[in-house]
């Protein structure tokens, strides 16, 4: 009897029928769509990613979110960020409920300027004059205050809510209203009405009303809970309507294991039915009932009956606007309560695991040093087999999924020449690294019995982000191990089964002298983003991928310097006194074109139209299958030109380029400074004077002269491996090698000197001579 468009329903998914079916010794559907059905209540999510699912969400506001400074009025500007949030969800179709306070902040606003404008008039009539002088505030009872604050707190909800089109209802409750059997239904169907209509559920407790909390009364149980504060009763709704999360705005960024503001106070990015004894309470909000303890009880309450839970700032200008948002696009913020423990360490402890082992891998003598690096290069061959396979695992799931571009699939694979072109790199790196940390690059006499050295250190704690590329994880390693830094390393998940074995080879190696952990590998399910939010554990980051990559990691990594280029917009310029057999040569595109390093634009100077040579190059590209685009200047001189390109920024990373034409080398070099990207720009011309002028003008990382833009490599440069290549202008440029991750400190040696000795009426000067530096290092 089925039917196209007919569906059954089978949990957790349903078939629907697109094709006609037969019986045969059984239902054959031969074409269906499956969806996914929402959720089951009673499981919370897992994991911050699928937040994203959540349909029923309560936010609940603090009083120090809605409260301003002064505990006397509202915080307009953040409520009206707030309120926008919410509205933007609910518009997504979401069905959004907040849970407010505010009412007694609001009334106490209201009722002091009411009394002191009473008092004006009395003391005016009294005395004939308007003397305010001595006038005192009474104290507010809070009940009268929440009285006199509801309805205006209501009102400015439902004119914000408006600019939005949406509309609000309010909803007064007391521990009452949920312990009634009849009242609960009541509660229960008019909020389920009012979500079905798409109104936005405005909820506050009854402060009017309300008779003081019994002390110890609240969370006895899962069907117990009494509603002594907004943390409780938004607990208590959330469970009540089977939302999918709860979000609990405070004052605080979230939970800490220490009172915030104490020394060593760390926030605890996910907590975990049990922890509660790891945990020291402080004081209480500034304006709330609650504290922290409280809202910790109502969000483990929340977890037992099926609500996601996270606790988060609310109040903190630079996050205040999407605080709420990013919640629900599951970013790292605030504490996540979650009924599933990881198998390994959070992203944090493995940054202090690494840091910790970083610092005796600093210490380490150079030799040791090397060693690691050696030992890692023989692993690289011994285990070869293993690390094919695993591979060849990564690229038939990448092909599988057609998700990955023909450059990233090149860049994804591994064989043995490149297995043994690693390992020789590595080889090179170990001899160099003899003389890294602990180099004195310079000393100074300060004084008689005064020496001051500068010497060379490591940066500290490095975050390296790559795509794709396994082959970086022991290139980085190496270079991470020889310059003594810790490193964090979060690869593709297309390359996972690859990048997985290369680090368990990576801590065998760093096994021979007990710092294994110095270099980690991000495996949770950690956004890039939030890595770059751990400003306060990394020192460095440093991005290996598409140029869409480094601008989301240089736009997100507010508090971290990231060392990287944007984009390889590399250019060859064909001078007119280029030699022929020099301009053909089509390396710079064709030997790997998703190489950063390769040509994207090809300059060709005016002259050289329509002559043998030009002939020469285009058919050249033309035999290799390049797809050439034209340049706006280059496309005017043909009658039938290639396609226009939209661009001259484009970064083809692959067998494309674009050619343009130019009046000069000096038209070539503004070309250059305007379309180019400053990592890699050659010029091709027998002319000495024009390749210096070109090789002097031209403010690039690397700038060449009758070679392939290929060369622009850490390994072919002799660093004997790279990190990356970066355009900055400041610290390293160019290949990033050894050199590139050290930096200095500066050593000062005395003998109980002080800089009174030195004053106008002191027994001492300076001197400030530089004097021979010593061979070897500090270790």
């Amino acid at each position: 009897s089925l039917k196209p468009a007919d569906t059954l329903s089978f949990a957790p998914i349903s078939i629907h029928v697109l094709t006609p079916c037969k019986y045969s010794a059984g239902l054959v559907i031969r074409s269906v769509q499956f969806i996914v059905l929402p959720r089951p209540h009673g499981k919370s999510f897992a994991h911050r990613s699928e937040l994203k699912q959540a349909k029923r969400i309560v936010v609940k506001l603090g009083s120090a979110v809605v409260t301003r400074g002064d505990e006397c009025g509202l915080a307009l500007g953040r409520l009206a960020s707030i309120v926008e949030q919410v509205a933007m969800l609910q518009n997504q179709g979401r069905e959004m409920m907040i849970v407010t306070s505010g009412a007694v902040a609001f009334g106490k606003q209201r009722l002091r300027h009411e009394i002191l404008l009473s008092q004006s008039v009395r003391q005016a009539l009294h005395s004939g004059q308007n003397q305010l002088k001595d006038m005192s505030v009474p104290v507010l009872e809070a009940r009268a205050c929440a009285a006199a604050g509801q309805s205006g707190l209501m009102a400015l909800y439902e004119a914000m809510f408006t600019q939005y089109s949406i509309c609000t209802a309010q909803i007064l409750v007391t521990n009452l209203d949920f312990h009634d059997e009849q009242k609960r239904r009541n509660l229960n169907s008019t909020l389920h009405e009012l979500l079905r209509m798409n109104i936005v559920p405005i909820i506050n407790t009854n402060d009017a009303v309300v008779p003081p909390p019994v002390p110890n009364s609240d969370l006895q149980g899962v069907n117990v809970i009494s509603i002594k504060d907004n943390d409780s009763l938004a607990a208590r709704l959330a469970v009540e309507m089977k939302a999918d999360l709860l979000i609990a705005l405070s004052d605080v960024q979230g939970l800490y294991d220490s009172p915030p503001g104490t020394d060593d106070a760390k926030l605890i990015d996910i907590f975990y039915p049990g922890d509660q004894q790891s945990i020291t309470y402080g004081t209480k909000s500034r304006v709330g009932i609650g504290g922290m303890e409280a809202k910790v009880k109502a969000a483990l309450w929340a977890l037992q009956g099926g609500t996601s839970v996270i606790i988060a700032n609310g109040t903190d200008p630079k996050v205040t606007g999407h605080v709420i948002t990013d919640i629900v696009d599951g970013k790292k913020i605030g504490t996540f309560f979650s009924e599933v423990k990881p198998a390994g360490p959070t992203v944090e402890q493995q940054t202090e695991m690494a840091r910790h082992a970083g610092r005796a891998l600093a210490s380490l003598l150079p030799e040791e040093r090397g060693e690691i690096i050696c030992c890692l290069a023989e692993l690289l061959t011994e285990k070869k087999d293993e690390i094919l396979s695993a591979n060849r695992k990564d690229m038939e799931l990448a092909t599988a999924t057609g998700r990955l571009s023909q450059p990233l699939i090149s860049r994804l694979s591994l064989s043995t020449a490149k297995l043994n072109s690693l390992a020789i790199g590595l080889r090179q790196l170990a001899a160099s690294s003899r003389n890294s940390v602990g180099r004195v690059l310079r000393r100074t006499k300060v004084a008689n019995n005064l020496e001051l050295e500068q010497i060379t250190v490591p940066i500290g704690v490095l975050l390296v982000i790559f795509e794709s590329r396994p082959d970086c994880l022991p290139q980085v390693s190496a270079l991470a191990i020889a310059s003594g830094n810790a490193l964090l390393l979060k690869g593709g998940k297309e390359a996972s089964n690859t990048n997985k074995i290369l680090h368990q080879l990576t801590q065998e190696a760093l096994s021979i002298h007990g710092v294994a952990d110095a270099i980690q590998l991000v495996s949770t399910r950690e956004e890039v983003e939030d890595l770059c939010r751990l400003d306060k554990l990394i020192d460095l980051i440093i991005p290996r991928g598409s140029s869409q990559l480094v601008r989301d990691i240089q736009r997100a990594a507010k508090g971290i310097p990231v060392l990287g280029h944007s984009e390889g917009v590399c250019h060859v310029y064909v001078d007119v006194d280029a030699s022929v057999d020099k301009a053909i040569d089509v390396d710079s595109k064709c030997d790997y074109p998703a190489a950063c390093n390769a040509m994207e634009t090809l300059l060709i100077h005016r002259d050289l139209l329509r002559t043998p040579m030009f002939d020469q190059i285009i058919d050249l590209l033309r035999a290799e299958q390049v797809k050439v685009h034209a340049g706006p200047r280059f496309a005017s001189y043909l009658t039938f030109s290639p396609s226009e390109v939209k661009s001259l920024r484009t970064e083809y990373g692959d067998l494309e380029c674009c050619i343009e034409v130019v009046d000069s080398m000096q038209d070539a070099v503004d070309h250059i400074h305007k379309y180019g990207s400053s990592h890699t720009d050659v010029i091709v011309t027998e002319n000495e004077n024009t390749a210096e002028q070109f090789l002097q003008q031209v403010d690039s990382a690397c700038v060449f002269w009758n070679a392939s833009s290929r060369f622009a490599d850490g390994y072919r440069f002799g660093l004997g491996a790279e990190v990356g290549i970066s355009t900055a202008r400041i610290h390293a440029r160019g290949p990033v090698g050894l050199e590139g991750l050290l930096t200095t400190k500066w050593v000062l040696r005395g003998e109980g000197h002080t800089v009174a000795d030195f004053s106008e009426q002191g027994s001492m000067k300076y001197l400030h001579e530089n004097i021979p530096v010593p061979q070897g290092t500090l270790n």
